[in-house]
């Protein structure tokens, strides 16, 4: 019995627990006073340099590029969505030369910059015009605004699919074997039972890729498109004021919380049976 009692560590006296609890609780409340003490400083900028002839005139263009960012970002995780399923499954698969296909893609896309593999597909394949005029593609790769989109496809499926794979893969196997028990087909099982629980496990993952795609379409502005970074980078061409940026911040941040909210609402509605 000493010898167990000696195994087990002490409980902290109470009043050093309550003292780390209070140190936490000002810890907390400082980060919270240093955030509210730069809300007000940043709001005390924008007030101050506040311009109503600037707002009116490029106002409107942010709203385009706004538009043209949401829905880059949008199309782009659906079919990235759409492209991922046959990757997930080829990474699962027993045969080996699907397996490796499959794995090369999705190291080739999650190890290089997103950047770079807008570059090689907007400047790369614009280099060989002549044999996509031939199969007909040159209208495709000759618009950034496509290549962009193109670019953005490919990254976002290589992550969605190892996001997919590994939901579906956490799945305990006991539910395969009760839904065999069942007498259920593999294709009913799969779609009845294993997806849905996987998609709960994706959920958040899912978000996170959303969320980190939508940041990163910033770089498409530097191939000429005029997302909401392209028209920043233009009204600041035209004024040389900072706020430009400031306000596409703004718009970013805007954009990022009402994803976290809509994921955080979509999460416990699908997960309301989980809690007690």
């Amino acid at each position: 019995m000493t010898a167990v009692n000696e195994l087990i560590p002490p409980r902290p006296a109470p009043a050093a627990a309550r003292r780390t609890i209070t140190g936490a609780r000002i810890a907390g409340i400082a980060v919270l006073a240093l955030w509210a003490l730069l809300a007000i400083a940043l709001a005390g900028m924008v007030i101050d340099g506040w311009d109503q002839d600037k707002f009116l005139r490029y106002g409107p263009r942010y709203l385009s590029g706004l538009w043209v960012t949401i829905s880059l970002v949008g199309l782009a995780v659906v079919f990235g969505a759409l492209l991922s399923v046959p990757i997930a499954f080829a990474r699962m698969s027993s045969n080996r030369v699907l397996n490796g296909i499959a794995y090369a893609y999705v190291y080739l896309f999650r190890s290089t910059p997103l950047l770079a593999q807008l570059f090689l597909i907007y400047y790369g394949l614009g280099s060989f015009r002549p044999q996509l005029e031939a199969v007909g593609l040159w209208w495709f790769f000759r618009d950034a605004w496509y290549c962009g989109l193109f670019s953005f496809v490919l990254n976002t499926a290589a992550y969605q699919a190892e996001i997919l794979r590994g939901a579906i893969e956490s799945v305990p196997r006991g539910q395969h074997e009760g839904a065999a028990a069942l007498g259920l087909p593999k294709s009913i099982a799969f779609r009845k039972i294993i997806l849905p629980q996987a998609l709960i496990v994706a959920l958040r993952p899912y978000g996170n890729e959303i969320v980190l795609m939508m940041k990163g379409s910033a770089v498409v502005a530097i191939v000429t498109v005029y997302d909401l970074m392209g028209e920043t980078r233009y009204a600041f061409s035209r004024t040389f004021d900072y706020q430009t940026y400031l306000w596409a911040a703004i718009f970013y941040l805007a954009i990022v919380e009402t994803l976290r909210h809509v994921w955080a609402f979509l999460e416990a509605r699908l997960t309301r049976h989980l809690k007690r």
